[in-house]
């Protein structure tokens, strides 16, 4: 914990850190608004699945491009890029109530239905990130890069509640919820202000790799393909659908699920300087998997149950441990591939999982309407445990530089 506070700061990290700290913002209350007005405007759970779907199928190409093409473009025009997405799908959402616009936006736009951190300034970030700190320091970096996207998603959890207070003093809620996607377009010209302070000299032209991946590209697609499988499991219980779920089979209010969300976030926000901790002792394989098991197992129980405080409890205590990954699995695929691959890595490991996670939404959609509501949940904690033992088999013995 100490080694996470005390980490001299670079002054461009600095900057990656508070525009993570506004997309974070901005992604706890989005992921929390999206099912609320697309209930509102008409939307059936099914619909609200192929939604949350084109969102991840959009979010996993745009990624996919960007890790392909950073290597020959400046950094700081890529981060512009992306923060101009931000503010347009904010000023552009809201005009949208028939599915083929709605569609649309999701595919092209920021919003992420998903509580992970996706879309393509994820890769960009990593990337900075990690050339501009030691292996040691690394996870450590990552870590508190983490804890401050999940800190402020949980402050963000809290504003969503906003509609609902504005409701009750004569706002008409729809348009309540509208001025919530304006908030998100300001945060998008903020992060713009933030990554506009980063140097261009990042990327020299004479020393741009004409290969996006070269000697670590079997590790990489090994890890791709294993991350799919996690994706695809976690788009059965993406936050959105999982606040659906909350809604539809308790009853719960949008204002009550903004606290619970919130509490969510926190917990998880706090187990990543734990995760930077335990690696440190056990490794970064094992200290993703053995957090990630028990996690899964929470999510299964809470699928049996029809108590409500033993459902919102089981999925607390999930939240404080399925996170661990979260900063351990960034670090690790920037540690076993080189310096020029850095930035495909993290874009060729982020895409299949936002296009494995875009299938299951739909499919979650369709199970939400039948008769066990709560299947979704059962099969993300069991394919999740798939997950988690095949990556121990396959990676057990491949260590980062500071473990060897």
């Amino acid at each position: 914990m100490t080694r996470l506070i005390s980490t001299k700061t670079p002054p461009d990290i600095l900057c990656l850190y508070g525009a993570r700290a506004l997309r974070g913002f901005g992604d706890g209350f989005a992921i929390l608004i999206l099912p609320v007005y697309l209930t509102a405007i008409g939307f059936s759970p099914l619909k609200i699945g192929i939604v949350a779907s084109a969102s991840l199928l959009g979010t996993a190409a745009l990624t996919l491009i960007t890790g392909f093409i950073a290597p020959r473009h400046e950094l700081r025009n890529l981060f512009l890029a992306g923060a101009g997405l931000i503010v347009v799908t904010g000023l552009i959402f809201p005009a949208a109530e028939t599915i083929a616009p709605v569609l649309l936006i999701a595919f092209i736009g920021s919003i992420n239905p998903s509580s992970g951190d996706l879309g393509m300034l994820v890769p960009l970030e990593h990337a900075l990130l990690t050339r501009e700190t030691a292996d040691r320091d690394r996870t450590t970096i990552f870590a508190r890069y983490s804890l401050i996207g999940a800190l402020t998603a949980a402050l963000g959890a809290l504003a969503a509640a906003l509609p609902e207070v504005l409701a009750s003093h004569g706002w008409p809620k729809l348009g309540a919820i509208r001025l919530m996607f304006y908030l998100y377009a300001v945060l998008g010209v903020l992060a713009a202000l933030l990554y506009a302070r980063l140097p261009r000299d990042h990327s020299h032209a004479d020393n741009r790799p004409k290969a996006a991946l070269g000697p670590s590209r079997n590790i990489v697609y090994k890890l791709a393909a294993l991350f799919s499988l996690d994706a695809f499991a976690g788009g059965f219980v993406v936050q959105s659908l999982l606040a659906l779920w909350l809604f539809q089979r308790f009853n719960l209010s949008l204002e009550a699920a903004s606290v619970f969300f919130f509490c969510s976030s926190l917990l998880g926000a706090m187990s990543f300087p734990v995760a930077a901790w335990l690696s440190r002792r056990i490794g970064l394989i094992n200290t993703m998997v053995f957090t990630h098991i028990p996690s899964s197992l929470c999510l299964i129980a809470a699928a049996f149950s029809s108590d409500l405080t033993v459902v919102l409890g089981l999925l607390l205590v999930r939240s404080a441990l399925s996170q661990m990954d979260v900063p351990t699995r960034s670090s690790y695929v920037m540690a076993v591939v080189t310096p020029a691959e850095r930035t495909a890595a993290a874009s060729v490991t982020a895409v299949p999982r936002s296009l494995a996670s875009s299938i299951s939404p739909a499919i979650a959609g369709f199970m939400l309407a039948g008769p066990f509501s709560a299947l979704p949940l059962l099969v993300c904690g069991a394919l999740k445990i798939a997950y988690d033992l095949a990556l121990l088999r396959m990676f057990r013995h491949t260590k980062p530089p500071e473990e060897v």
